[in-house]
């Protein structure tokens, strides 16, 4: 399979995680193992020092990349202030922007995410931003700098799948970044539907922490990602308005049948 490549840095899997919600912080190791996941998204705030069992790196193998998020930011400054403190924390140059003031539906800020972006690229970070599917932001994003642009497919935590799907094939259509579906995600269906329109890769995190069985879970949406990338790079069918019969139809049971 191809790979994904951000900035220059190849991973072999599509397939993004996090690790919010999972009721226990030792179950993120094995779902990284089954879900072949190279790149895990972690708040800040999980990031403990003082107290090892609350420390998420603790939880995380050494070999996957860190993606710290500036959750709780409500502008651009406070977003590149927790991402300055993520790198002196040693988590790398990943950050992923995540600038909300929206408390109601969580809905991402455009304008602030575009002005964290152009900051935090010129100081080497590698900027994953999380938007609203607009095509001037994406366009915005790429002139910042960006490494990718992560559109959401539904509300934060919502799984209820690819509600902005029209507008994401918009960015789709006209990328010059990868694209990472974030958000909204709840089912390896809905990953591989993603995956089938083209989009680069998907970041999933809710819905595998909250299963019944995360790291059975994690496996079945590595499965769906691998599925979906190979059946667009295939190449789908076209819909047709008609029924179109795979084989001919031949009347060769009545020759002769009067």
């Amino acid at each position: 399979m191809d790979k994904l490549v951000l900035k220059g840095h190849e991973f072999e899997s599509r397939l993004l995680t996090g690790t919010g919600k999972f009721s226990d912080k030792n179950l993120i190791a094995p779902m990284l193992e089954e879900s072949k996941s190279n790149i895990i998204t972690m708040a800040l705030r999980r990031i403990n020092f003082e107290n090892p069992k609350e420390n998420i790196l603790n939880y995380i193998p050494k070999h996957i990349t860190l993606l710290p998020n500036t959750s709780g930011a409500r502008n651009a400054e406070e977003a590149i202030k927790i991402a300055r403190i993520a790198r002196e924390a040693g988590c790398g140059d990943f950050i992923k922007i995540e600038i909300i003031n929206d408390m109601k539906y969580l809905m991402p800020d455009n304008e602030e995410t575009v002005k964290a972006t152009r900051v935090l690229a010129a100081e080497g970070f590698i900027v994953l931003p999380y938007i609203m599917p607009d095509l001037i932001t994406a366009k915005k994003l790429e002139e910042a700098g960006a490494a990718a642009v992560m559109p959401l497919g539904a509300p934060i935590g919502s799984n209820k799948g690819l509600l902005t799907k029209p507008l994401i094939e918009m960015l789709n259509d006209n990328k010059r970044l990868p694209i990472i579906v974030d958000a909204g995600i709840g089912a390896p269906s809905q990953a591989a539907e993603a995956m089938e329109m083209g989009v680069d890769a998907v970041l999933v995190n809710t819905a595998i922490s909250t299963a019944e069985d995360p790291v059975m879970m994690g496996k079945a949406f590595a499965m769906a990602v691998e599925a979906g990338r190979m059946a667009y790079l295939a190449k789908l069918a076209k819909t047709s308005k008609y029924a179109n019969a795979s084989s001919p139809l031949t009347d060769f049971l009545f020759r002769g049948d009067k």
